[in-house]
């Protein structure tokens, strides 16, 4: 028929037929770029495993040459979780006055450092009532809000990092402050090991979905295999101070990490930043040591006389 299209298809001549494009039905090239590989627990693993190993050559560093200078590793520590902390709390319209709250927490640290416990809670004191002062600047409205959440955050970083300080102080706190880190990362990585491969009961599936009750096992071996080393051949320490203490290290570390996980599904967040590759935020590798900081102190000022 005159003036008509002739239909696509394999006997239409070749130079008729139209070339091919990215339209609907095609082939689409391939992505030479293969994606980051993610563990079952939903970390990039070689990332995270690269990052761990970098944190912990810089605290082994900082700790062994000039034990000073771990100080300086926990103060920035300190004030970087700050700035994490207080940026996800302005997701819900929370001001947190980071000056303030940097200074005040920079003062208590470096108190604990030179004056131990007593000046702790002094310069405590002094960081609360700055942030009071400040605050007030901005007037009433969420006043009340606002300065709560503030002295949340002095106590959850640098009044809890403090602790990590008070081990520092004694002439053994080289070997103490070993003790307490070796024993939260060996909580971490059994748990994350025993998870992925055992995982099977969650924990707390509200809170936490990926953690279970298996994981919680591989967290309580691995800290208490560090805690028996440690305690027993750095420390000249007895066996079961070691074991212990890797009990009471893997209950607060997760007690650590569940409780930052209710902060983060608070607020509606996935991490607290992204600063660590593979980890998210500084706070999302803090959480558990802050927490198990005051818990190690006790048991190994207790137990463990300075030697």
């Amino acid at each position: 028929m005159s003036g008509s299209v002739p239909a696509p298809g394999p006997d239409r001549p070749e130079s008729e037929r139209s070339p091919r494009g990215p339209g609907r039905g095609d082939a689409q090239p391939a992505d030479p770029t293969p994606p980051p590989k993610v563990s079952r627990a939903g970390r990039n693993l070689p990332a995270a495993i690269g990052v761990g190993v970098g944190l912990g050559a810089l605290l082994l560093m900082s700790l062994l040459v000039v034990r000073g200078a771990f100080l300086g590793v926990v103060v920035l520590a300190a004030v970087v979780g700050i700035w994490e902390l207080s940026t996800a709390l302005a997701t819900a319209s929370i001001r947190i006055p980071r000056m303030p709250l940097a200074v005040g927490g920079t003062a208590m640290l470096v108190a604990a450092w030179l004056g131990g416990a007593e000046a702790l809670v002094g310069h405590l004191g002094f960081a609360v009532l700055l942030v009071l002062v400040w605050r007030m600047i901005d007037g009433a409205q969420g006043f009340v809000r606002d300065v709560t959440a503030a002295v949340f955050v002095l106590a959850y970083v640098p009044l809890l990092g403090s602790f990590v300080v008070l081990m520092l102080v004694p002439a053994d706190g080289a070997m103490r402050i070993v003790a307490f880190l070796l024993g939260v990362f060996a909580s971490d990585t059994g748990g994350y090991i025993a998870g992925v491969l055992a995982g099977r009961h969650p924990m707390a599936p509200t809170i936490s979905p990926k953690k279970s009750w298996e994981g919680f096992a591989g967290s309580v071996a691995g800290s208490c295999l560090a805690g028996w080393l440690t305690v027993t051949y750095a420390l000249d320490g007895d066996a079961w101070v070691g074991v212990l203490l890797g009990v009471a290290t893997a209950v607060t570390a997760t007690v650590g990490d569940l409780v930052e996980s209710l902060i983060k599904r608070d607020l509606g967040i996935k991490d607290m930043g992204r600063l660590l590759p593979g980890h998210g935020g500084l706070m999302d590798r803090l959480d558990s040591i802050l927490m198990v900081a005051p818990v190690a102190w006790f048991v190994l000022s207790v137990l463990v006389p300075v030697s």
